[in-house]
């Protein structure tokens, strides 16, 4: 289950996603998540539903292996919806004692499972097709406006750049440590829920010293090559847009043209 975890993860691959300025993936994806929640038909879901397929095949990044990421999630999605379900008031349209189902709530409970199912692949697909150092260099040239604020743009970069990279180590160390237990006879399956909780101190204890013992190493590696933060602070691979980022940036601004118009669209046609 913890290597279903897809998020922090790069798939190489040679495709035009991968080759992509990674400020206009950043873009890209936060469009894509502010786009979800501006639907209000299932239309606009059923064109967001295209355009993302459409990236993840060129992208070359298997579908079965975005899939893996979900199985994390999916009691978050089901308790999200059927709570959505029984406790969203309208139109009854069963009722039984207690229990009361709604058109209102049948809608809203399939909104945000497609929202949640979107937004969850949209944000690993930016993460699988782009380096954490990538990823770093795009948020601190794309944010670099933000310095004249007062904000510290390059830590925040460095902070998420290094909290993904250390998503995927977390999660093998993890799953090491646990077949390590196992060998020893410890069961992390069956038995009472309080049972499996007290089979998994054995395991949060070696992670977390591991956790802090990366952590220092880490501290000490980069105090040791004399790194000071943003000041002074070279690139050795400059971001510069290429003509397919200028070609992306369009068909970015054509989406959000699309879903608006046809969302609007369909909404006074009901």
């Amino acid at each position: 289950m913890l290597r279903d975890i897809t998020l922090g993860q790069y798939y190489p691959a040679n495709s035009v996603i991968h080759r992509l300025d990674p400020r206009v993936k950043l873009t890209a994806t936060l469009l894509f998540i502010v786009s979800m929640f501006l639907f209000h038909t299932f239309v606009g879901y059923a064109i967001a539903g295209i355009c993302l397929a459409a990236v993840i095949i060129v992208s070359k990044v298997p579908f079965k292996f975005m899939m893996k990421g979900l199985k994390t999630i999916w009691f978050l999605l089901i308790f999200t919806m059927v709570f959505n379900i029984f406790l969203t008031s309208g139109t009854v349209i069963f009722e039984w004692k207690f229990i009361k189902i709604t058109e209102e709530g049948l809608s809203n409970a399939a909104f945000m499972g497609f929202r949640l199912f979107f937004l969850i692949i949209g944000s690993s697909l930016m993460t699988l097709t782009t380096t954490p150092n990538q990823l770093t260099s795009g948020m601190e040239t794309g944010l670099r406006w933000m310095k004249k604020i007062h904000v510290p743009v390059h830590e925040i970069a460095m902070m998420m750049s290094i909290a993904l990279r250390f998503i995927p180590i977390l999660m093998e160390e993890t799953d090491r440590i646990m077949k390590a237990q196992q060998a020893r006879g410890a069961d992390f399956e069956e038995g009472k829920f309080k049972d499996r909780i007290k089979a998994l101190v054995p395991v949060f204890v070696p992670l977390f010293v591991s956790a802090f013992r990366r952590a220092n190493e880490l501290a000490m590696a980069m105090e040791a090559r004399c790194y000071r933060g943003d000041d002074g602070r070279t690139s050795m691979k400059p971001l510069k847009y290429k003509k397919r980022d200028g070609i992306s940036y369009l068909i970015l601004a054509a989406y959000i043209a699309l879903i608006i118009v046809t969302d609007k669209a369909v909404l006074a046609l009901l």
